[in-house]
């Protein structure tokens, strides 16, 4: 799998001293709100289209080339990290982007590798690790941080399900999907789950999620995976 490193646009207008609590870098704050679409629809011919911005720039897309939803940046503080008052059900989408692309810690945005792999934790029910293929939206966690963001994501408890992948191929998208309708370009289809890179209608998605395929992974407890940690090469 070829790793292609994404430089996160960040505003640099304001700068302030951050809170001392500890608040994921992937987390949406307040005041990041979704900036003007400026959505259009280019016909590729044959009925088919691709959905683009008007006033599109490369960083719109991502790797794959899908289009993604736009969303403000906040000030951030002397340590380049986010402020502001956090939305804690909801990820940034273009920090989510960036994290999950290069997969850097979702808490520190730091590197996230392992010398046995990555950690991706899940809540309960949330995925199925018999059941292929295991999709998983939340970025990886560096060992120094997978207990802070199992006690601080509301979608977490305090023993989550904890994936060490060696592998965590890109997979495909969260997103809408878009059309004319009423003479408007608007959202036409909701897909019910990940849109995988690939799919008929993705060059039409509004990505606002990237997601990756759990390959090969071991199922372990915070207390395995701590005591796989020590003992490894």
């Amino acid at each position: 799998m070829t790793t292609i490193r994404t430089t996160l646009p960040r505003t640099r207008k304001t700068t302030v001293h951050c809170d001392s609590r500890v608040i994921p870098f992937v987390i949406q704050r307040e005041g990041e709100e979704a900036a003007p679409d400026n959505l259009r629809l280019t016909p590729l011919g044959s009925g088919r289209y691709r959905l683009r911005y008007a006033d599109e720039d490369p960083r719109d897309r991502d790797i794959r080339g899908v289009l993604w939803a736009r969303c403000g940046f906040g000030p951030v503080d002397d340590q380049e990290q986010p402020t502001g008052r956090p939305q804690w059900r909801i990820m940034h989408p273009l920090r989510q982007r960036g994290c999950m692309q290069t997969l850097r810690c979702q808490v520190c945005a730091g590197p996230a590798r392992t010398p046995l792999g990555w950690i991706f934790l899940a809540g309960p029910g949330a995925v199925d690790p018999y059941d292929e293929p295991v999709l998983t939206n939340q970025p990886p966690v560096c060992p120094e941080h997978a207990r802070t963001a199992a006690e601080l994501c509301p979608h977490l408890t305090s023993e989550p399900m904890v994936f060490l992948a060696r592998s965590a191929p890109l997979y495909g998208v969260i997103g809408v999907g878009y059309g004319v309708r009423d003479g408007k370009v608007q959202v036409v289809e909701r897909p019910a789950g990940p849109v995988p890179y690939g799919h008929p209608l993705m060059p039409t998605v509004l990505a606002s999620q990237m997601v990756r395929r759990l390959g090969v992974f071991r199922l372990l407890t915070f207390g395995e995976l701590f005591t796989a940690l020590e003992h490894a090469p």
